[in-house]
């Protein structure tokens, strides 16, 4: 659990400084549980430049509860939580002068989201907050208040989470948790899981992911796992300790993660998914007579597919909606197998080129049309889908024909600037899966909206 923290001061001397505001939003990794925001009277006049840059003035403080009065809030709404901030040492350093004085002790952990940004964001130029969130496309209102800049911190640290493939920041997190022998039943773990479309991680008591997965509904995938009998679900309910998850929204971005991630950290219990999924392809090849054959067989990565498939089922299934689409002849891609049985199909649906009544000319045209129109090579365009809120869109990135990644915007700050996008986008590896992860998605999703540029 984090405490989202932001601190307006009277400005000062070191140490000397006052709380003039405090905003804490406690935060669970996904949204915002409990919040706490007031202004604060600090007994000591605020310094004239810290007036302008944040309005506070001290006509405005003299009703507001002291530090004493707020104290016990702070300390429940910030327990057993790491305290994130934008330059969370100032903003800790003041906690803790407050509570000395009061003569308590106030100790927590803390995450720094600008230390943060300058590892997971290393090509910004600048890691101040008001620079990140334009560069970020991030709204923002009340700059320099403490509101204001907390929820602008709580968005950036959602895309540093994000960012973070390699699941440090949720690595400690979960080291922290283990320290306070927190072990929660299966039933426990389940009844704090969503029913959203995304990625979930199972981990043991060491911290280790052991199982990573995707699902459409994220708490009736992992209580299918706790309660199945196979080999793999045996071993995940004897070794789970917690469950983490990211949503997504999009389904395509929870495949597209889900492939990257095992790949990435080879949970002991995806073996099977850490090699291609893709076992069957489409190529293209010329027969004697000058024709484009189209054939599915064992992908071979040696050789330039058109796409990929699961399995020869689906490849079948899916070649025979594009002989229809195309008019292509079925003698041709290996769907038939006599000239008879083809020259009885192609009397409604088959042009026939198998017996010679149509050019290799216009026929090859046909093929390369559908070639081209499945392929990426070169092709520039955002595929746009549903977020993880139905304020949030999402967009998947893919330039000269190369998966980039993915991201998340709101929809009162459209992307319509390219250089955003590729501010937000969550790099991603390209690889054989991913770009077949995407075309099937495309295959089975007739609706979704694709934007070339």
């Amino acid at each position: 659990m984090y405490a989202i923290l932001d601190i307006e001061t009277t400005g000062g001397q070191f140490n000397e400084e006052g709380i003039t505001e405090i905003a804490i939003y406690k935060f669970d990794g996904h949204e915002v549980i409990d919040q706490f925001i007031s202004l604060v009277n600090p007994e000591i006049p605020i310094q004239p430049f810290v007036v302008k840059l944040t309005g506070i003035n001290n006509a405005m403080l003299r009703s507001a509860p002291k530090f004493f009065e707020v104290a016990k809030r702070i300390i429940e709404i910030t327990n057993d939580c790491v305290i994130v901030a934008h330059n969370a040492s100032f903003d800790y350093r003041i906690l803790r002068t407050e509570f000395r004085r009061l003569g308590y002790d106030f100790q927590a952990r803390t995450l720094c989201t600008v230390e943060l940004s300058k590892k997971l964001l290393p090509e910004q130029p600048s890691h101040s907050l008001g620079k990140l969130v334009r560069a970020l496309g991030i709204p923002m209102a009340d700059r320099h208040r403490a509101s204001g800049d907390a929820l602008a911190t709580i968005k950036l640290f959602k895309i540093l989470l994000e960012k973070d493939i390699e699941k440090e920041i949720v690595k400690d997190f979960i080291k922290l948790e283990v320290e306070k022998g927190i072990a929660p039943k299966l039933l426990d773990i389940v009844s704090k899981l969503p029913t959203t479309t995304g990625v979930y991680y199972i981990h043991d008591v060491k911290s280790n992911l052991i199982y990573i997965g995707k699902s459409r509904n994220i708490k009736k995938r992992i209580n299918q796992h706790f309660t199945g009998t196979s080999a793999k679900c045996k071993k995940i309910q004897t070794q789970v300790f917690t469950v983490t998850y990211e949503e997504t929204g999009s389904e395509l971005i929870a495949l597209l993660k889900e492939s990257q991630e095992i790949k990435i950290n080879k949970p002991i219990l995806n073996r099977a998914q850490r090699k291609s999924i893709f076992q069957y392809a489409l190529y293209t090849e010329k027969d004697e007579k000058g024709y484009l054959n189209l054939k599915i067989q064992k992908a071979d990565g040696r050789k330039k597919e058109i796409t990929s498939f699961a399995s020869l089922q689906e490849a079948k299934n899916a070649l025979f909606r594009i002989t229809s689409h195309y008019n292509l002849c079925q003698k041709l891609t290996g769907l038939y197998e006599t000239k008879t049985s083809c020259f009885q199909y192609s009397i409604k649906e088959c042009d026939g080129a198998c017996i010679d009544k149509v050019s290799p000319e216009v026929y090859n045209a046909r093929v390369t049309e559908f070639m081209n129109k499945n392929s990426f090579e070169n092709q520039n365009m955002i595929i746009q889908d549903k977020g993880r809120t139905i304020s949030e869109r999402s967009a998947v990135l893919i330039e000269n024909g190369i998966y980039k990644g993915y991201a998340f915007y709101d929809l009162n700050y459209q992307i319509n600037n390219i250089d955003i996008l590729r501010n937000i986008i969550i790099p991603m590896q390209n690889n054989r899966d991913t770009k077949n992860i995407i075309q099937a998605h495309i295959r089975k999703n007739k609706t979704i909206k694709t934007l070339k540029f």
